[in-house]
């Protein structure tokens, strides 16, 4: 499935990273700490959490993650939303508490 397809089946919005839309979605992840997310995520995964500010996408990109989901309608950053662009890693929204949404994502993909 790809990030598209989560994103129309779950109601996201689209903040940023268009041009990623089409990247394969094999799992997801859910961490607010940096660090574990650095530690434990997968490549491909969608990591759903609060933070916005820029080292987001520093490790959305290290990492190769297809997506990252903001929720509580949380936006990005400006530059955060910038660097989304320039990595095409897609940065969703969605106005659900973390962990509806992590249920929504965990039925869709199963």
């Amino acid at each position: 499935m790809t990030v598209a397809e989560v994103a129309e089946k779950l109601g996201l919005k689209v903040h940023s990273g268009n041009n990623g839309l089409n990247r394969e979605v094999t799992g997801g992840y859910v961490s607010d700490l940096l660090s574990d997310v650095m530690g434990n995520a997968d490549a491909g995964e969608i990591w759903i959490t609060l933070q916005t500010h820029k080292n987001v996408m520093a490790i959305a990109s290290l990492k190769d993650l297809a997506a990252i989901i903001l929720v509580s309608d949380h936006k990005p950053e400006q530059d955060t939303a910038i660097q989304s662009n320039e990595e095409d890693i897609p940065i969703l929204g969605t106005s659900l508490p973390t962990f509806e949404v992590s249920g929504k994502l965990y039925e869709l993909l199963k």
